[in-house]
C-alpha cells in the first residue's frame, strides 16, 4: 500500500502567513519561519508555499523564505503563484525549492507546460487548479486566486495537461477552500478517475475524519492543509495518528 501524504500549505502575503476564505479575505494567521520549523517539527511530509498576492504583481515573491526555509527545513517545498515564465522556475528552484506548482500561466498558454517538463522533468511541475462547481457533476477551473474565470472544464483541463507531461496535480476546490467543512469528495472522485499522476488534494480540511474522507477516495496521494494546522484544531502528529487509526499509511 502506497504511503499517504500530509502537507501543510502556507499562503504568503507581504513575508506574513495568511488564511481566507474561498480565497478571499486573508487574515494573517503567523510567520512563514515559525509556522514552517513548527509543521517539520511534528513530522510533516512536505511543505507548500503559495505567494497569495502573486496576481497582482504577476510574479512570485518568496524566494527569500524558500532560501530560509531550505537551510532549515529538510522536507520537499513545493512553491505555486506568480509562475509565469521559465526563468521563474528556474530561481525558484535554485532557491530551494523541489517543485514548483503552474495555475494562470499554464492555461494562457498550456505549451508553456511541455517547455517547463522538457526543461526541468516532470517530476518538478505541479500542474495547479483552482476549481468551482458549475452544476451537478460539473467544475470549471479559475485562474487569479479562484477570481477569474476559464470557461474550462476543469476535470478536462487535467487530462490536458496530463498529456502535456505535468508530473503531479494540485487540486483546491474554491467552494470548500477555508471553510472547514470539508472536501468536495465528489470533484476530488472526479479528478482522480482521469490522474494518472500523483494528486494533492486542498481546500475543506477542519477534522481528522475530514482527511480520512478525502485520502480514503482512490487515486489521491496526499491532503494538503491550512486552517486546520494554522488554528490548532489538529497537528501534523494529529493527523497522521487519525489516519493510522484508520487502517491508511502514511510516513513516520
Amino acid at each position: 500500500m502506497k504511503k499517504l501524504r500530509v502537507i501543510a500549505r502556507l499562503d504568503i502575503k507581504n513575508n506574513t502567513v495568511v488564511k481566507g476564505i474561498h480565497l478571499e479575505g486573508l487574515r494573517v494567521v503567523g510567520r512563514p519561519d515559525e509556522l514552517a520549523d513548527r509543521y517539520y517539527s511534528q513530522g510533516v511530509d512536505e511543505l507548500l508555499y503559495v505567494d497569495a498576492v502573486a496576481s497582482l504583481y504577476e510574479r512570485n515573491s518568496l524566494t527569500e523564505i524558500i532560501k530560509a526555509a531550505a537551510r532549515r527545513v529538510f522536507v520537499p517545498m513545493t512553491v505555486g503563484g506568480g509562475i509565469r515564465k521559465i526563468e521563474d522556475i528556474t530561481e525558484i528552484l535554485h532557491s530551494g525549492a523541489d517543485k514548483v506548482a503552474v495555475n494562470t500561466a499554464a492555461i494562457r498558454n498550456p505549451e508553456f507546460l511541455r517547455q517547463a517538463v522538457h526543461k526541468f522533468g516532470s517530476q518538478c511541475i505541479v500542474l495547479s487548479v483552482q476549481a468551482k462547481r458549475r452544476g451537478p457533476g460539473q467544475w470549471e477551473a479559475y485562474t487569479e486566486t479562484g477570481r477569474e474565470r476559464t470557461h474550462r472544464d476543469a476535470i478536462a483541463w487535467i487530462r490536458e495537461a496530463l498529456a502535456l507531461g505535468v508530473g503531479e496535480v494540485l487540486l483546491t476546490s474554491v467552494d470548500a477552500e477555508g471553510t472547514k467543512k470539508g472536501f468536495d469528495l465528489e470533484l476530488v472522485a472526479a479528478a482522480a478517475r482521469v490522474c494518472a499522476v500523483p494528486l494533492i488534494v486542498s481546500g475543506g480540511a477542519g477534522s481528522a475524519q475530514h482527511l480520512v474522507d478525502v485520502l480514503r477516495t482512490p487515486g489521491v496521494d496526499a491532503v494538503a492543509m491550512a486552517s486546520v494546522l494554522h488554528y490548532g484544531l489538529l497537528t501534523i502528529g494529529d493527523a497522521k495518528s487519525a489516519l493510522r487509526g484508520d487502517g491508511l499509511e502514511v510516513r513516520l
